[in-house]
């Protein structure tokens, strides 16, 4: 029997390297023993492995996907069960393509978990501030169910590229500090920090997006197992928010019905001075609760945003502005000069070509809500000028929290990313206009995202302008008819 010792329990590269020895050698699965262990040598004790009896082969890129994420998986028989398969993948190269094979079955499900198991630590880590030597810190606490902690680590720093914090796990912790990843060994939860100010700011918030229309407790506690809620603020309020939910249900009917046809004999003058009124009801009720209290917070934290170095040159914070039921979004890039000193966007020079497209699509400004990537303008000061500079991934990632915030709040049946940047920013990474341009793409909340250029390049490419405005608008046409499609 030999005896193959990892270094860790998700020591893929180690796995890798020895269970390719091993099939060279011809050595079966029944005959090798794996183990996770401090001795840093490959195969522990005094056993000599036999020399290569086969041919080197190469295996299918979906046998190597599979394998990274099974190691993760907590599954102690993981690393002999991939070994395996690598085994009949050797002697046959489509023998992963036989779905009703038990272990390729068994494998399957393994990795799905690892998958799941990944989605809910992105979801349900919580930061909440401290203060060290080296400034403030977020720490979170999260206890997964399998060895992902390693895997899940860039996920953090692309997203938290900015900001210094850790991530304690009863395995393993792991800390940035905006340029460097390092671990620790495990923590206990006592070792985090139990909260902090924000989180007050955090649980209205939550309360003011709460759906009582939308609620399935079956669907919630599956989505957002229990385990994890004592790590969540939000969870204290979740029984208060199920015990009043039917009552609030009814008074969303209740209001839907009392202004969707004016009573006999109503004064017409009186109920269309309401209607200002109507709508802004509608919006505190629909999509559950005060929806415009929720988004005037979100506005109050968005103001006082420190997420990158753009805040410190910039004016101000500059906020998406529109309808809150409105059914596209437009995302741009970034805050002009002008935007940065009137706090608004869209009302530069791209801004009023913007709306000139919008005109001639049949859509209009008033009825869409309109963003950007990122808030604050970034430049290059130039004598008195101040000249537009193109934001970093960094800081694209790090003003990705108030765009998903945005969306979960008004729930866009279409989103629309103006430029490569809003690309970036809603797709989570770099893409090709051309490649995405003219069609819809489904977003993970089941909307859709368009792709377009941003008006700026309309005002760049002077010898073929009227050529590049002309297939904009028809852009913003077919978006238009789109959403008016969905909605």
């Amino acid at each position: 029997m030999l005896v193959v010792r990892l270094e860790a329990e998700d020591d893929l590269d180690g796995w890798r390297e020895a269970a390719r020895a091993l099939a060279l050698a011809d050595v079966p699965p029944s005959q090798v023993d794996w183990a996770v262990g401090a001795i840093r040598s490959l195969f522990g004790g005094a056993q000599q492995l036999p020399p290569p009896t086969r041919p080197t082969f190469s295996v299918p890129k979906p046998f190597l996907d599979l394998a990274a994420l099974v190691v993760c998986h907590r599954e102690p028989e993981r690393f002999g069960l991939l070994y395996a398969l690598l085994c009949r993948i050797r002697d046959n190269r489509q023998a992963m393509e036989d779905r009703a094979d038990p272990l390729v079955q068994r494998l399957e499900r393994m990795a799905k978990e690892v998958r799941r198991d990944a989605h809910k630590m992105h979801a349900f880590v919580r930061f909440r501030e401290v203060e060290d030597d080296g400034g403030v810190r977020m720490v979170a606490w999260f206890e997964p169910d399998n060895h992902i902690v390693r895997r899940e680590a860039g996920f953090f720093v692309r997203r938290f590229a900015v900001m210094r914090w850790s991530i304690l796990t009863p395995e393993l912790c792991i800390h940035w500090d905006c340029e460097r990843l390092t671990e620790s060994p495990g923590a206990t939860r006592a070792d985090a920090p139990d909260g902090d100010p924000i989180e007050e700011t955090w649980k209205t918030y939550y309360a003011s997006i709460f759906n009582p229309a939308r609620l399935k407790i079956k669907a919630m506690t599956k989505e957002m197992p229990k385990k994890y809620w004592k790590n969540m603020p939000e969870t204290a309020l979740v029984g208060e928010l199920i015990a009043g939910a039917r009552g609030r249900e009814l008074e969303m009917v209740e209001r839907s019905r009392s202004k969707a046809i004016p009573e006999s004999g109503r004064d017409l003058e009186l109920a269309l001075a309401g209607e200002a009124e109507a709508r802004q009801a509608e919006r505190a009720l629909q999509p559950g609760g005060n929806m415009l209290g929720a988004w005037e917070a979100l506005l109050a934290d968005a103001k006082a945003c420190t997420r990158c170095s753009l805040y410190g040159p910039a004016t101000q914070t500059v906020f998406g502005e529109g309808p809150l039921d409105a059914h596209i979004m437009f995302v741009g890039e970034q805050p002009g000069d002008q935007e940065d000193l009137a706090g608004r966007p869209f009302i530069g020079p791209a801004g009023q070509l913007f709306n000139r497209a919008l005109g001639e699509a049949g859509v209009d400004r008033s009825t869409t809500y309109v963003t950007n990537a990122v808030k604050h303008f970034k430049f290059e000061p130039r004598g008195k000028r101040r000249i537009h500079s193109k934001p970093g991934g960094p800081e694209i990632d790090a003003c990705r929290w108030w765009i998903d915030q945005e969306r979960v709040l008004i729930k866009p049946p279409v989103t629309v990313a103006l430029g490569a940047t809003a690309a970036r920013s809603l797709f989570g990474k770099t893409v090709t206009i051309g490649a995405m341009r003219g069609k819809p793409h489904r977003a993970a909340d089941g909307g859709e995202t368009w792709v377009t250029v941003h008006p700026s390049f309309l005002l760049r490419v002077q010898d073929r302008q009227e050529e590049e405005y002309a297939r904009f608008v028809e852009d913003l046409r077919a978006i238009g008819e789109r959403a008016k499609a969905l909605a």
